[in-house]
């Protein structure tokens, strides 16, 4: 039944919730996957249901249920939490515009920045949605997927398998007017506790003021504070 609290009834809820996590279930299903009495199975789900931690789809089958969601809707994010005064920090150590990127299917989205104060510089918008196409983030994002998706990740893709290989070996990335003309970036991984990639911290300028190879200068910095913000998860 997985971790143990010591409160049986607690233990065994939690077991046919993440039985029907997997995919939708009917009471078989669940009885098979958490190998729990049939009785006790229909008990906790029809409990479980009326709380609408689970609900039942079309063909009668128990799925997760909206409360699920909406109790994760209220849990603070702690990669947003912990990156503020890290992002704040790289801009500060390096001059340029810092991002923080996830991956959301075939693109990336900017969930935290921290732009420069003055002078020219590469601003993105917080929400704003890139192509996992191009751009050193998207490069990092990609060098961590899973293998089954990368076919579909460099079907359009301005890099290669070869690109995401180097990502790999040196722990970052850099690009040169790939996603936007006259645009260079820099970025690194974070991990969470687990050590799976969770996001890609960047920093990115014009190409006149970072130069044509970028990662020269920026890449100690922002695989530093990659590392920094994955500590703190």
């Amino acid at each position: 039944m997985g971790q143990s609290s010591g409160i049986g009834v607690l233990d065994k809820a939690m077991s046919v919730l993440a039985a029907a996590a997997g995919e939708p279930a009917n009471l078989a299903e669940l009885v098979e996957r958490t190998r729990l009495p049939r009785a006790t199975v229909h008990r906790l789900a029809v409990a479980l249901e009326a709380h609408r931690m689970l609900s039942r789809n079309a063909l009668g089958r128990w799925q997760p249920g909206p409360a699920l969601a909406e109790l994760a809707r209220q849990v603070p994010d702690p990669v947003l939490a912990a990156a503020g005064p890290v992002l704040a920090r790289l801009r500060d150590e390096t001059g340029e515009s810092a991002q923080l990127y996830r991956r959301e299917g075939r693109a990336r989205v900017c969930v935290a920045a921290e732009e420069r104060a003055h002078g020219l510089r590469d601003t993105v918008p917080v929400g704003a949605r890139l192509p996992m196409t191009a751009g050193s983030a998207a490069h990092v994002l990609a060098a961590w997927a899973p293998r089954e998706e990368l076919a579909e990740l460099l079907a359009d893709a301005r890099y290669t398998t070869r690109t995401l290989a180097e990502v790999r070996r040196r722990g970052w990335a850099q690009s040169i007017a790939e996603r936007e003309p006259g645009v260079g970036s820099v970025s690194a991984p974070v991990t969470d506790g687990t050590g799976a990639v969770v996001a890609a911290i960047s920093v990115s300028g014009p190409i006149g003021r970072l130069g044509r190879r970028p990662g020269l200068r920026l890449a100690p910095a922002v695989v530093a504070a990659g590392r920094a913000l994955s500590q703190r998860l």
